[in-house]
């Protein structure tokens, strides 16, 4: 049987948050316009900067005011910057990403014009929070947004495995 392209995406995501340096939670993206790949991005530090798990061994990078990593770009974040940077227009596309996006990411989301998202895990799950409130700002604003579930059919690991 052939694999759903939803499938194929939700796993190369998965596959691109093995790369990310982060000690907290490995993350990845994969932005796409119909059927074709436009960009993909997993969390990290910006390029030329350093790599958390390397400088800070065992304990990950320093803290922000609000309690997350001061240097990490997230996944979503990651793919945009880099379809943007090499002139892709991102209105019409589709965001996969292995974690449901945050507040801030939503609000670029949505400004990108990105008209569909499909996450696998939740955020406001994985922070022990109530609600996932990127996922209601986009539905707010009209932006289709589904958790992904895995068919029964599809063999794979998709899971909350990468989040440590």
């Amino acid at each position: 049987m052939r694999p759903a392209f939803d499938d194929i995406f939700m796993e190369l995501a998965q596959n691109l948050a093995r790369r990310s340096h982060c000690i907290k939670a490995q993350v990845g993206s994969v932005l796409t316009k119909d059927t074709r790949i436009i960009s993909i991005g997993y969390n990290g530090p910006p390029s030329g900067t350093h790599n958390c798990d390397e400088e800070f061994p065992g304990v990950g990078c320093p803290r922000d005011s609000k309690g997350s990593c001061s240097l990490a770009l997230h996944a979503e974040q990651n793919a945009i910057l880099y379809a943007v940077k090499n002139g892709a227009n991102l209105e019409g596309t589709t965001l996969y990403v292995t974690l449901s996006p945050c507040i801030a990411c939503a609000r670029v989301i949505f400004t990108m014009k990105i008209k569909r998202v499909i996450y696998l895990n939740s955020y406001a799950e994985y922070k022990g929070i109530g609600i996932d409130e990127g996922v209601e700002f986009l539905r707010k604003f009209g932006v289709e947004v589904d958790r992904y579930i895995p068919k029964e059919n599809v063999e794979s690991q998709l899971s909350i495995d990468h989040l440590k």
